[in-house]
């Protein structure tokens, strides 16, 4: 199937051929069609999928048919967890419609910067807003946008706007929705709290699901390195030293973390930055974009990165501390082998670790080899009674804390046997 068969008009399909878009993903194939008839949809779209162009290219080829009110209004609006990939969809749609007579005005608003440009620029109304539900909510109660005539709503990566606890915001932000519209959903997951939003907004949807692509897909090597977790550091200096990568993408638990080994490496002679969600705007821009055009080589960066983030031809990944959710295992080694390229996926475990990576592995029906580098052999072999990594699923519970307080209150050597009478928990 190609483009031209899916009823896109010349200047979307110019559009298309100039990004060299060979034939349309399958979230393309199914989405494009059912959003063209006017109806809701509910897809399944997994990181790298193409569906960004899946809900896009239909929403701009029915705007482009109708005609734009007047005054401070919004004619489609697209909801996203995060301020990067908010940039990113903005910037897609521009290119997407820069062949029109007369493209649409697209904005793109987010927290994190002063809301003042935000309200100017939303004095003659947009056909297109990108917005953080939180920002949205801040520029509504300025009175700086109407909804009341928005016919198309978007939620992009659904699950990951309920994960980052904007489900208030989202329920105060349908309440002020048109009941007529044209609502479309876009989520890699769906667990209950997908599911009971996706009933509440939706109206007899059509459903596009794409079967994910398997975690062992030959575009990604997967590579799980044991190493002591205080050597972590040394050994990713030595293998980006080493395989002369160009660039490495490096995610790490937290806003601490990315800082820290940030400047190790950058003391060892690399050029490393920290992307984190305490940064400013300014700053989380600058480090990504140093980052695409390869003047930083090392970007260390928490889960803010994991989704939404599309860098173009990234050979590596590596997980310096795991993720704390065998989900977003996938999320994250999904930033390499994007559009047909390869690329490489390294995991650090250590002693403390190797459990839980042994969970994402049943998780993703994985079966990986562990491997070891010269010089950075483990020394550490055995796990702490108690984990202290922060990893899910590793902490004790207050029940195991007790049994615990009690086996220990019943041993013959215990001194407070010999003053009183120890009944144990039950």
């Amino acid at each position: 199937m190609s483009f031209t068969s899916l009823g896109l008009s010349v200047p979307l399909l110019r559009a298309v051929a100039e990004r060299d878009y060979a034939a349309p993903t399958p979230i393309q194939t199914g989405a494009i069609p059912a959003i063209l008839r006017g109806g809701d949809v509910w897809a399944s779209a997994q990181t790298g999928s193409g569906k960004t162009a899946a809900f896009a290219l239909p929403m701009l080829e029915l705007l482009s048919a109708r005609s734009r009110p007047h005054g401070r209004i919004v004619r489609a609006l697209i909801l996203v967890p995060t301020r990067e990939l908010a940039a990113q969809i903005g910037e897609a749609i521009r290119r997407y419609a820069r062949y029109f007579p007369a493209p649409p005005k697209t904005l793109v608003v987010y927290g994190g910067v002063s809301i003042n440009p935000q309200m100017m620029a939303l004095g003659g109304g947009a056909d297109i807003l990108i917005a953080t539900p939180g920002r949205l909510l801040d520029l509504l109660d300025h009175n700086a946008l109407s909804l009341s005539a928005m016919s198309i709503l978007v939620l992009d990566e659904a699950d990951r706007l309920l994960d980052l606890g904007f489900s208030a915001e989202l329920n105060r932000i349908v309440a002020l929705l048109p009941a007529r519209r044209q609502s479309l959903l876009f989520s890699a997951t769906f667990p209950a709290s997908v599911q009971a939003l996706a009933t509440a907004l939706l109206r007899d949807p059509i459903r596009v699901e794409v079967a994910a692509a398997p975690a062992t897909a030959p575009d990604i090597q997967q590579r799980v390195i044991e190493v002591d977790a205080p050597r972590r550091t040394q050994l990713l200096r030595h293998l980006v030293q080493e395989n002369a990568w160009p660039r490495v993408l490096v995610f790490v638990a937290t806003k601490y973390a990315t800082e820290h080994v940030a400047e190790k490496l950058r003391k060892a002679g690399l050029t490393a930055a920290a992307l984190h969600g305490e940064l400013s705007q300014g700053a989380r821009t600058a480090a990504l974009a140093d980052f695409k055009a390869g003047k930083v080589q090392v970007l260390l960066a928490t889960d803010l990165a994991a989704r939404g983030i599309d860098i173009a031809r990234l050979p590596v990944v590596v997980n310096y501390d795991l993720p704390r959710s065998a989900v977003d295992y996938t999320h994250r080694i999904g930033r390499t082998a994007r559009a047909g390229e390869t690329g490489v996926a390294i995991s650090f475990v250590s002693a403390e670790t190797h459990a839980h990576f042994r969970l994402i592995e049943k998780r993703h029906r994985l079966e990986l080899p562990r491997e070891q580098i010269a010089g950075f052999e483990p020394v550490v072999t055995d796990a702490p009674a108690l984990s202290t990594g922060g990893v899910k699923g590793r902490r004790k519970s207050k029940k195991d804390k007790l049994r615990e307080a009690a086996a220990s209150m019943n041993k013959p050597d215990n001194p407070s046997l010999e003053s009183r009478r120890f009944r144990p928990w039950r």
